[in-house]
C-alpha cells in the first residue's frame, strides 16, 4: 500500500503550498484598507474570485463558524462592501456579491497583487511565462479541481 504522507509527490505539494501561502502573503501584504480587518479582506478576496458564493461556502473556505462568518458579513454589508442577492431558481437560497464600493475596493488591490506578481517574475522569458501557464493549468485540473 502507498503511503501518501511519504511520497515524493506529496512533499512537493506541501512544500508547494507553502509557498504560495508565503508567496501570496509577500504580494498581498498592506493592499487591503485600513478599514477592514485581515479576516474582512480574506472574505472579500474570496467573494471577489467565486462569486456568487454562499454563507456556507465562505464559512468552510475561511475555516470560520456560521455565527462568526455571519457578524463579519453583516459588517461587510453595513459598509456596503458586499450585498445578499436572491437566486432567481430558488428564492430561499442567497447569494453574497460584491457590491459597487467592494468591486472597486478589491479592483485596486488586486492591480496592487498585480504589479507585485508582475515584479516578481519580470525577469522571465514568454518562453519562461507559457510553461509557467501550463503548469498552473495542469495543477488545477489534476490537483486542485
Amino acid at each position: 500500500m502507498n503511503n501518501s504522507s511519504n511520497s515524493p509527490l506529496f512533499g512537493q505539494i506541501v512544500t508547494f503550498t507553502a509557498a504560495v501561502h508565503q508567496v501570496a502573503s509577500d504580494i498581498t501584504k498592506d493592499v487591503k484598507s485600513g478599514a477592514l480587518t485581515p479576516v474582512q479582506y480574506k472574505i472579500l478576496e474570496y467573494i471577489a474570485v467565486s462569486q456568487p458564493v454562499t454563507l456556507s461556502e465562505i464559512s468552510e473556505c475561511m475555516h470560520m463558524s456560521m455565527p462568526n462568518t455571519s457578524r463579519e458579513l453583516k459588517k461587510l454589508t453595513e459598509k456596503q462592501l458586499c450585498a445578499k442577492v436572491t437566486d432567481p431558481a430558488d428564492r430561499r437560497r442567497q447569494g453574497i456579491t460584491l457590491s459597487p464600493a467592494g468591486e472597486q475596493m478589491m479592483g485596486e488591490a488586486f492591480q496592487t497583487i498585480g504589479r507585485r506578481f508582475e515584479e516578481r517574475i519580470g525577469q522571465l522569458s514568454d518562453e519562461e511565462r507559457r510553461e509557467i501557464g501550463l503548469a498552473l493549468e495542469l495543477l488545477q485540473q489534476k490537483v486542485f479541481y
